[in-house]
């Protein structure tokens, strides 16, 4: 271990990091806060410290910016560029970079002054089409809406009414007085996708039909009457072709990501950015501190200091100065 790196574990900053990544909204710029050291360039630090006094000042005028939909999408867009198929989930990743990406571009361009980060936020792309194109596609993650496609909506609409044609045959069945001593129930439920009736086990040949599944007692069959056949198979193609037409948006949907690739990528870049800038401002207002005048002299001046680490209500603030009028500096105590 290098002397330096000695320093900064004696000085507990891990610790002081790790609050700072508390602080930060996505993965990437967590382990970029934890990742962080000390500069000994004296442009590099006040470029830092510009930047969080800017951030620190646009969130007393304007809150902080919404960053909660950032995730890292930058695996995703390479395998859609390379020709895979995302999921639901990726998709909708994606679509929240770009909702990000226009929610934190309006909150910069608002700015009422110039700020040393209006270059970050000019940077960041709007792709309003796309965005809506995924969110109105996939309202969820484990859905895909009908207005994804005419195709789909269309094939949905037989569905429901292929449903709605075998469960009326059904309920007349269930409904038949002549019926009731042969069933278990008279409810109509589905095994396999396919609409069934439960039916006493020792009157199985009384209703004619496919058995699906028999129950775990043994006393019930789960019985397709024949009538129900022709439109659970219907149920059944129509379901095979709402399956590929799914798997047909998702990769046109995906095709569309990696079109927009690199810009994408350059949104989330400069949002991971932002969010360590805005980090770092957070961090500043709940230790209410402020930036420090920076010296190349070698002197050394704190104001009523205090250490981060310890509660603000049982710390005691402390002025210390060196290498002004004296150079050498004895501290005594435990």
């Amino acid at each position: 271990m290098d002397l330096l790196e000695k320093s900064r574990n004696t000085l507990e900053l891990p610790a002081v990091l790790e609050m700072l990544a508390g602080e930060a909204v996505s993965e990437p710029a967590k382990a970029e806060a934890l990742a962080l050291v000390p500069s000994v360039h004296r442009a590099e630090v006040e470029r830092l410290l510009a930047e969080t006094s800017d951030a620190k000042d646009m969130m007393v005028y304007k809150g902080s910016p919404s960053l909660s939909g950032l995730r890292d999408v930058r695996g995703s867009l390479a395998r859609a560029d390379m020709g895979g198929v995302l999921n639901t989930r990726e998709l909708l990743e994606i679509a929240g970079v770009l909702q990000s990406a226009r929610a934190v571009r309006s909150y910069g361009m608002s700015a009422e002054k110039e700020t040393c980060i209006d270059h970050l936020f000019k940077m960041l792309q709007t792709n309003r089409f796309l965005e809506d194109k995924i969110v109105n596609s996939i309202p969820g993650e484990d859905e895909i809406a009908d207005s994804a496609s005419s195709e789909l909506s269309d094939i949905r609409r037989k569905m429901r009414a292929a449903a709605a044609r075998v469960r009326d045959s059904l309920q007349k069945i269930i409904s038949a007085p002549s019926m009731a001593k042969f069933l278990q129930d008279p409810i109509i439920t589905t095994r396999s996708d396919r609409y069934v009736v439960p039916v006493k086990a020792e009157c199985k040949g009384s209703v004619p039909g496919l058995v699906h599944d028999v129950s775990a007692s043994g006393a019930t069959l789960f019985v397709e009457p024949m009538a129900a056949v022709k439109a659970n198979n219907e149920i059944r193609e129509l379901k095979a072709k709402e399956k590929t037409e799914i798997e047909r948006i998702l990769a046109e949907l995906s095709a569309e990501c990696a079109a927009h690739r690199e810009d994408i990528d350059a949104d989330f870049s400069a949002l991971v950015r932002l969010d360590g800038i805005f980090a770092r401002a957070k961090l500043s207002f709940a230790m209410n501190a402020i930036e420090p005048q920076i010296r190349t002299d070698g002197a050394l001046e704190l104001k009523r200091a205090r250490h981060p680490l310890i509660d603000r209500q049982a710390v005691v603030p402390i002025s210390v100065r060196l290498g002004t009028d004296f150079d050498t500096l004895i501290i005594t105590g435990p």
